[in-house]
């Protein structure tokens, strides 16, 4: 296993260097990536070294350890906290106790305590890690799950969210007996209880009442046919496998018996919509869709039945249609994917024209629903038409690559490739100008002892975590690194150009204790502020 990271902090160097000198580290299992000699130096340095444990004296300046371990506990919550201290004061391990320190070491601490100490934290650290990594308690927790994450895929698959490629081999995970079937119908159970009633059986119990219905749905189909029952948003769902030896009209035939059966047993109206049969998983969306439309006729055709799409939406066999789903993938295409996906998305839309036999009106008005779809995005993401269509003619050019489908398809995957290259270079530029406006902020406000990346991040409405990797990749520098930098050079200015005290310097370029900033100056210029004004 490799060594864990961590570092130390105490504002005696003699301190620091003796224990990083006089312990074996490596064979304790930790690797000493820096030290520290207060809270201010050792946050910025926990977050350009990542470590794991940081070992703090109590009593610091600028910054003390439990002020330190609160910010840790703020921003870095995994991280292990060492705390040392020469007093033995109950306030003190009190607030060590909240804070979730791993350990409250009273001083003076010899090697053989500290080996044990740092025993306890790598052996800690260990099990934390194995935890998570055990197979056997992941395959439990895996299994716990199961029933959750089936009825999250099997909602995925009817909203076409699922790679077809994926189907089978997830049905199989899951244990759904529905593969390789003849075709596959998906039926929406609506459940409506009415008033309550103290004669009715499961008035008390209502929550009761789908579990009820799902029961007589199973026990009356199991022998006729493979199912699965399961729950979305529009109600108890059902896709059952048709086989050779069973029909849809027999499956209609026995849901409407449920329908029956579940006003005189259970004394509830149950209506079942039934949508169309596909031939093809991936398909099931589209099925599912036609059944949450017959599902709506529910006012006309009345409750308490089965209604048949086919019955009151007669299929169109010529249908060629623009979906929300369709539209999703290609919006979702042309923003993140790349060119090859794009091509293989539009390739898909295109295709299913040459599957249609239907007029060329539909035809055209399908195409028009992508360039519809397409337009849309430019709008939302405020791109030029002109540049995006690259027409002379403007409009009418686009009515005339309509006439050829492969000319369409050429035309609209170059455009869609366009949009695509724009909105790439459009997102890294606003990435590029909010670190500018980030750095004009910083310039006009470092003045300000409390200017923090979080208060920077509510102005740019970003993360700060997002914030903090695209400042360090755009600048090289972290926030804090580039902030002090700043502030020195300020300091540098006032130093040169002003006869100021370096306590009233310090408070202009933001640093409330004048002990800090000369700490912080020394560091960067290797000399005091009062020296390098005499120099």
């Amino acid at each position: 296993m490799s060594l864990y990271r961590i570092i130390l902090v105490d504002d005696e160097e003699e301190v620091r260097k003796g224990m990083i000198r006089k312990l074996d580290w490596q064979k304790l299992g930790f690797e000493v990536v820096g030290d520290a000699e207060n809270g201010e130096e050792a946050l910025e340095k926990i977050e350009q070294l990542e470590p794991e444990v940081v070992m703090t004296d109590i009593r610091m300046p600028y910054m003390d350890g439990l002020t330190l371990t609160a910010r840790i506990r703020q921003k870095y919550p995994s991280i292990k906290v060492l705390i040392f201290s020469g007093f033995d004061d109950f306030e003190y391990a009190q607030q060590a106790i909240k804070l979730n320190v791993t350990e409250y070491v009273l001083k003076p601490v010899n090697m053989e305590e500290m080996t044990e100490i740092l025993n306890r934290v790598r052996e800690n650290l260990d099990s934390e890690i194995e935890q998570r990594r055990n197979v056997d308690s992941l395959r439990e927790r895996y299994l716990n799950s199961l029933p959750i994450l089936r009825e999250l895929f099997l909602n995925d698959m009817v909203r076409g969210g699922v790679d077809s490629t994926l189907i089978e081999m997830k049905l199989k995970e899951y244990g759904v007996d529905i593969l390789h079937a003849r075709k596959w119908v998906i039926a929406l159970v609506s459940i409506e209880v009415g008033e309550e009633s103290e004669e009715r059986i499961l008035s008390r119990h209502r929550e009761l009442i789908p579990i009820s219905v799902r029961s007589l749905i199973e026990d009356n189909l199991k022998s006729s046919c493979r199912f699965v029952l399961f729950n979305t948003s529009a109600g108890i769902t059902l896709i059952a496998a048709m086989d050779e030896g069973n029909t849809q009209t027999g499956l209609i035939d026995r849901l409407g018996d449920v329908c029956k059966e579940c006003r005189r047993i259970l004394e509830v109206t149950v209506t079942i919509a039934v949508g169309h049969s596909c031939t093809s998983l991936e398909k099931i969306g589209e099925t599912y869709q036609s059944a949450v439309d017959a599902l709506g006729y529910k006012a006309i055709v009345g409750a308490g039945k089965t209604i048949y799409i086919n019955d009151v939406e007669p299929m169109s066999r010529g249908k060629l249609q623009l979906d929300a789903l369709d539209e999703a993938e290609l919006v979702a295409a042309i923003k993140f994917a790349p060119g090859d996906k794009i091509q293989e998305v539009i390739g898909t839309l295109m295709g299913r024209m040459g599957d249609a036999k239907v007029h060329m009106r539909q035809h055209q008005l399908y195409m028009l629903s992508i360039v519809n779809c397409i337009t849309q995005l430019m709008q939302q993401y405020n791109l030029n038409p002109g540049d995006m269509f690259d027409v002379q003619g403007q409009y009418t050019d686009i009515l005339s690559a309509m006439e050829r489908r492969e000319d369409f398809e050429a035309w609209i995957l170059k455009v869609s490739l366009r949009m695509s290259e724009a909105m790439n270079k459009e997102r890294d530029n606003t990435t590029r100008r909010a670190i500018l406006e980030a750095k004009q902020y910083i310039q006009d406000n470092y003045q300000n002892p409390e200017l923090s990346v979080e208060m920077l991040c509510r102005r740019l409405h970003m993360s700060p975590a997002y914030f903090s990797t695209m400042f360090r990749k755009e600048t090289g520098q972290t926030y804090i690194a580039y902030l002090t930098e700043v502030r020195l050079n300020k300091a540098v200015e006032l130093l040169n150009e002003t006869d100021d005290k370096t306590y009233v310097i310090a408070q202009k370029v933001g640093y409330q204790e004048q002990n800090y900033f000369s700490y912080v100056f020394k560091k960067r210029f290797g000399v005091s502020p009062t020296k390098f004004r005499s120099t």
